[in-house]
């Protein structure tokens, strides 16, 4: 049997886990995610369990932090002035928003919190500093 190796194209199923159990994502009733192993699609410790797996091999991955979305920065958490945000856009602590940087990039953002002064973003990956679970079938090799 074909095993992967750094290079092929792979389709998996997967249903990533917090380390409490509650899931995060899931490929379920959708099709298998296709990525290169090894091109940095997707995150490194769920990369660099592929190489050896055979199609039909079924998994259970644990991926630290530092392997996913790295560990919480707090550089990515700002202030910016409440009468600098138009007043149709919703502040909800935990509302997605998406910004646009200085230099012109679009950054997804989530209010942290909102006073009369000013509203806190965090524009860390939402399972920054998290430990994750990935249960993995690989399907195909292309």
């Amino acid at each position: 049997m074909t095993e992967v190796k750094s290079g092929d194209t792979v389709h998996i199923h997967y249903t990533g886990t917090l380390t409490d159990g509650t899931v995060f994502d899931s490929s379920e009733g959708r099709d298998p995610l296709k990525f290169e192993v090894g091109s940095g699609q997707i995150i490194p410790g769920l990369d660099t369990a592929m190489p050896g797996m055979t199609v039909g091999d079924k998994k259970t991955v644990e991926v630290p932090a530092d392997q996913a979305y790295g560990q919480v920065d707090p550089n990515a958490r700002q202030q910016v002035p409440r009468e600098g945000i138009p007043a149709d856009i919703p502040l909800d602590p935990g509302t997605q928003l998406q910004v646009q940087t200085e230099n012109g990039q679009v950054l997804p953002v989530t209010v942290l919190e909102v006073t009369e002064e000013a509203v806190t973003l965090d524009a860390n990956h939402a399972l920054a500093g998290k430990d994750l679970k990935f249960d993995i079938e690989l399907v195909a090799i292309a």
